[in-house]
This record gives structure tokens, C-alpha cells and sequence, in this order.
């Protein structure tokens, strides 16, 4: 199992509380450090269910300078290039294990990867 994690975040900080709670010893990966490149995101976006834009964080201020708000949601490949090339727009955290994923938001829904 690996969490894509942001210290500074309390709900990554919760999400890996529960996990480690449960006993499960995760990958931690700080995502803003190591950024996955455009395939990776893509698996894990499919593993998700969903799109691109759909776990950008639209509030953060790098988001607001490149208009992303009023951006098409039409190209899924620039979207990820996009991410990728601007982690901190990643919604953390993520939890991947094997073929499944969460997006810790709220941090309960990790529970759904322990049962």
C-alpha cells in the first residue's frame, strides 16, 4: 500500500494515522518531492474512477494563476501533463493498493482499501 502524502496536510496526516492505526505499514511517498509522471497518474486516475480534473485542487494559488477554473475539461492528457508538472495540484492524499484507490478526502474512505 502506498499514500501519496503531504506532511503539512492534516487530512494526509489523518489518513496515515488510520492506516498505521490499522497496522498497515505503508509506502510513503511525499508526492511534492516525487511527483508520479503522466502514465503513473493516469493508472492511478483509472484506478480511481476518475478524471483528471476531478483531484485538482482548484483553491491552490497556482491553480487560480493558470485559470484552471474556467479551463475546458475536454483534453485528459494535458490535464495530467499539466498536474504532473504541478504536483502541489494533486488532491492528496491518495491511497493506492494493488488495482484499487482512494482519494483520503474525507480520510474515512480509506477504510474502504482496509476491509
Amino acid at each position: 500500500m502506498e499514500i501519496w502524502h503531504n506532511p503539512r496536510c492534516s487530512k494526509s496526516r489523518e489518513t496515515l494515522g488510520i492506516l498505521t492505526d490499522a497496522g498497515v505499514d505503508p509506502t510513503v511517498r511525499r508526492y511534492l518531492d516525487d511527483p508520479p509522471d503522466a502514465e503513473e497518474l493516469a493508472r492511478v486516475l483509472d484506478l480511481l474512477g476518475l478524471a483528471p480534473w476531478d483531484v485538482t485542487r482548484f483553491g491552490e494559488q497556482v491553480a487560480k494563476d493558470l485559470g484552471l477554473k474556467d479551463r475546458p475539461r475536454e483534453d485528459p492528457a494535458a490535464w495530467i501533463d499539466l498536474l504532473v508538472a504541478n504536483p502541489r495540484l494533486i488532491e492528496r492524499p491518495i491511497v493506492v493498493d494493488g488495482d484499487r484507490a482512494v482519494v483520503g478526502r474525507p480520510p474515512e474512505n480509506v477504510h474502504t482499501l482496509l476491509a
